[in-house]
């Protein structure tokens, strides 16, 4: 459901269940959730998110700054980047010899491309098995605003960015998406089913909205 307030449009998936109050949710991916009552009407859900609508779009624009460059790095021997949640010094990752700094971006943004596909690749094998699903392809891309995806005709892609995160934490994405095979939204069944995988799976949510902003370089 697309929602208007203050010439934003906030769009919303909507989840009817046995509840006796609407409560609304904003996860670290910035999907919004609405849980309603059986039988709630379109008009008091919209209500119910316009009230709401400030603080929602404060929470959309926290996990949008947590993906943003929050300094320029130094890239020099020394200098420090992230890769499966440590830093390291960039000669450590890749081979600088006398590359300039556009040579040294391009070859370390190869490396974490390269390094995310392997990682993925070999991860995600086992969770397929417990969850007994499939994936029609697996991608790594580049994306200012999702660290992962599946598409309705069983196509995942992932940031290349997972790379710089800890390993706990790329499984999380990869249990999300997988569970979105059998789950197109993320309703009650949806949670229950990443929980049954992984019962911590919020502290994985929370360190992305918190660190996403250094994964980057």
């Amino acid at each position: 459901m697309k929602i208007e307030f203050e010439n934003n449009i906030i769009e919303v998936n909507v989840q009817y269940g046995k509840r006796k109050k609407i409560a609304l949710q904003v996860d670290s991916f910035g999907i919004i959730s609405v849980k309603a009552p059986k039988g709630t009407s379109e008009e008091i859900i919209i209500n119910a998110v316009q009230q709401h609508g400030k603080l929602i779009l404060e929470k959309l624009q926290t996990i949008e700054k947590a993906r943003k460059v929050p300094q320029p790095r130094e890239y020099e021997d020394e200098g420090q980047f992230l890769h499966l949640g440590k830093e390291y010094s960039l000669h450590e990752l890749i081979d600088i010899g006398d590359l300039n700094e556009e040579e040294l971006k391009i070859k370390l943004k190869k490396f974490y491309f390269s390094s995310c596909k392997k990682i993925i690749n070999e991860r995600i094998t086992q969770y397929q098995t417990d969850l007994r699903v499939k994936p029609k392809s697996i991608d790594i891309v580049e994306s200012r605003t999702k660290w992962g995806s599946c598409s309705s005709d069983k196509k995942l892609t992932f940031n290349y960015r997972l790379a710089m995160a800890p390993i706990e934490v790329i499984d999380y994405v990869i249990i999300h998406e997988l569970c979105h095979l059998h789950h197109m939204n993320h309703d009650r069944s949806f949670w229950r089913r990443v929980g049954s995988i992984m019962p911590d799976y919020k502290e994985k949510e929370e360190y992305l909205a918190r660190h996403g902003r250094d994964m980057t370089f």
